[in-house]
Parts: structure tokens; sequence; C-alpha cells
């Protein structure tokens, strides 16, 4: 299609700013390009690296951010991380050639709302980036799959997995879907502090994530619940 038609149609539309984070300058453009050719999205900006997300991001202030795992220094999953805390309500999709399991669940721990391969198809980010907007939390079916089947293990049986009363309340809030800033501001701790709870949490419950964790929690397993 015609650029100039494509950014005819874009200013009659309501778009969704996405920014890039890949330190690879011929992926990233290619990304860019990609992007710049869906009628209702178009990026806003690209970052080569996780240091440079963090600083430039939230001023840019985009409605989805798109981000590689393997970047230079900060991984992208710490920078997914850092970006949550700035940005809670922005969604971040993993866009990356690593579907490890590891880092999949890592990625998601860290505030990841959804996993793409770079092997998908245009119409696919297309897709995923809408549906994250809207809430969503897309991921390519491998992914998916991989997900599904983490759940579908026996769960061991946790005779000594009690969580004291501040582990119980961190858990509490985090069912509800609140984000590490969100618990510290709502019981008063740091986000460090929180994060040291869920880890002690994870390791209790015998789970690599945050949504494992809500999943296998039950107010029985732990003691003096408020």
């Amino acid at each position: 299609m015609n650029p100039a038609l494509i950014q005819a149609e874009k200013s009659v539309k309501s778009i969704t700013r996405v920014v890039l984070v890949e330190d690879q300058k011929e992926l990233s453009r290619q990304w860019v390009g990609i992007i710049d050719t869906f009628q209702d999205i178009e990026c806003i900006g690209a970052c080569a690296s996780g240091e440079e997300a963090v600083e430039r991001i939230p001023q840019l202030d985009p409605d989805v951010i798109l981000m590689d795992i393997r970047l230079p220094r900060m991984s992208g999953i710490e920078c997914t991380s850092r970006l949550k805390e700035l940005l809670p309500a922005t969604p971040i999709v993993i866009l990356t050639v690593l579907d490890d399991d590891e880092l999949i669940f890592r990625a998601l721990e860290a505030g990841a709302d959804g996993y793409l391969l770079k092997r998908s198809k245009p119409t696919d980010l297309r897709a995923a980036l809408l549906d994250v907007i809207n809430g969503g939390a897309p991921m390519s079916s491998a992914i998916a799959r991989r997900v599904v089947s983490s759940f579908k293990r026996p769960a061991p049986k946790l005779p000594d997995a009690q969580l004291s009363i501040r582990e119980a309340e961190v858990l509490k809030f985090l069912s509800r879907g609140f984000s590490n800033k969100e618990i510290a501001d709502q019981i008063e701790l740091s986000v460090e502090t929180v994060r040291t709870y869920l880890k002690s949490i994870y390791k209790k419950l015998h789970v690599r994530s945050r949504t494992e964790a809500v999943l296998r929690y039950t107010p029985s397993r732990t003691t003096n619940v408020p």
C-alpha cells in the first residue's frame, strides 16, 4: 500500500503507539518497518539497550512495549521488571527467538504480558498488539502449549508450605493482580522487600512464577491470614 495512504488512514483512527527494544540494528529497522505498515499501530521509538529503554520509554509513554530478551548488559527480563515499576499499566510483550522454559517463566514473573517468537507472522504480531491493549495475554502457540503443560504437572504435596503473615498478605494482593509497586504501596514496604517476600513464597510453594503461585495458593496453606 502507498505509504501516504497508510498515514492518511492512521490519522483518522485511534492509533496504538508502540516502542521497540531491540539491540540489533537491522532487526530493529525491519520490525519498525513492519509495525508502521499496520493501519492502526505505529512505532514511536526504538531503543537499542535496556538502559536506554528505562531512561526513554517513560517519557515516550507508549501504549505497548515490545521487548527482546537477549540485550547487552541489562537483559530484557530485568528491563521488563524495571519498566513495570515505572509504568505498571503499560503492557509489555516479549519478542524473541528464545523459547527456553526457564526464560518464559522468568519473563512472566518479571511482569511480561505476552510472549511472541520472532518467527511470528506480521499478522500475528498485529493481532497480539491489539489483544494486549484490550487486556489479553498473547503468546505464540508453541509458548502457550508450554505454559499450559506446566500447569498439568501434578502439584507436589506441601505439608510444610506455611506462609508467614506478611507473605500471606503479599500473596493476597498478588492474587488480585497487583504489581510489586502496588503491593509495596498497600502494605507500606519497599519494592525490594516485596521482591524478597515473593522469592520466599515461590520457594515455599515450589513454583517459578506469579501465576503459578496464585494458582497454587489457598488460605489453608497460610498461617494467621488476615
